[in-house]
């Protein structure tokens, strides 16, 4: 990859930060920055940066169409139409009972400085349905990449799941859960041919990029670590504890599983540092591709922009090293 391009990433992720980091200062550092000017220079970056397809309907589940956003990077004159593109399936974060993702919308522009479309989802909220539906849905937002390949040029050798938080948590049970998992079953009344036979088009997800994930979903519903978001993601359902632990990361690595890169910072009071210390441990013993990238007295997120360029230049290398994007020249 050339330098210049790896200036364009870093001052992509700067320009990410910026935006989704509120609040907004004025140049001169003094107070907000006017909601007309911060909506200017988002609809400038955006129309060079990308070409958008919003709002497409990839499940219908509980009375509800739910929707992704394609984002692609805006193709050069000289480039071929039909190239394939790596693909980031993005999911944002909220502890399972907030968030939307809208809100994330500008972590599409780091990854299109590295080439890859970005697939932005929504899935159910726990206020519309309780575990394990916001896994099911991430599922099927993943089998939908697969049944539109085609249409959208996406590269099925070179998926990559990634999100915050909780949707650090599900880009790593996408990834990791198996694809004959029951949790997969809902998807079928939604494809066309839903009277024939059901098949799981979901393509093998190649790394996952997890930004201070759940990765021990059972250790956040009793004990030290007991936290209001997990709890009320399970509600009164029964039998918490087992379903917790297959909705877990941890039960499901495996040799030959995904490679991973996990962002976490040491002082994270919202998700414990030890859930990315225990994934690499485990990945470790299993022989898989990982890295966990410590942030050093850095808390739920929050990251200052130094600290995102430092962090995305890992990725960066990590993600070559997978082969998904091209090596330095």
């Amino acid at each position: 990859m050339p330098h210049t391009r790896m200036h364009a990433v870093a001052a992509a992720c700067l320009l990410a930060a910026a935006f989704t980091c509120p609040p907004s200062l004025a140049q001169d550092g003094t107070g907000p920055a006017p909601a007309a000017q911060v909506q200017l220079r988002t609809a400038v970056l955006l129309s060079h940066a990308m070409a958008v397809e919003p709002n497409i309907t990839y499940l219908h589940a509980s009375g509800q169409a739910l929707k992704l956003d394609v984002y692609r990077p805006a193709r050069r004159p000289t480039q071929e139409s039909t190239a394939r593109l790596p693909v980031v399936l993005h999911f944002h974060g909220g502890g399972w009972v907030a968030g939307n993702r809208e809100s994330r919308a500008l972590a599409a522009l780091p990854y299109l400085q590295m080439g890859f479309a970005f697939v932005n989802v929504q899935y159910r909220l726990a206020n519309a349905a309780l575990a394990p539906a916001a896994v099911e849905d991430a599922l099927c937002a993943l089998q939908w990449v697969g049944l539109n390949a085609e249409q959208y040029r996406f590269d099925l050798e070179r998926v990559v799941t990634t999100g915050d938080s909780a949707g650090g948590h599900l880009a790593l049970a996408t990834a990791m859960i198996p694809g004959d998992s029951p949790f997969a079953n809902q998807c079928a009344f939604n494809e066309e041919s839903w009277s024939g036979p059901y098949r799981n088009a979901a393509p093998k997800v190649k790394a996952v990029v997890n930004w201070y994930g759940i990765t021990d979903v059972a250790d956040m519903l009793q004990g030290p670590h007991i936290r209001s978001y997990a709890v009320g993601w399970f509600g009164s359902l029964p039998q918490r504890a087992a379903l917790a632990r297959e909705l877990s990361p941890l039960s499901h690595v495996r040799r030959g599983g995904p490679a991973v890169f996990t962002i976490h910072g040491d002082a994270d009071k919202l998700v414990p540092y030890a859930h990315g210390v225990r994934l690499k441990s485990a990945l470790d013993k299993m022989g898989v591709s990982n890295v966990l990238h410590t942030v050093e007295g850095g808390g739920h997120g929050g990251f200052s922009p130094e600290q995102q360029v430092v962090i995305f230049d890992g990725i960066q290398s990590f993600l070559r090293q997978q082969g998904i994007i091209p090596a330095l020249r």
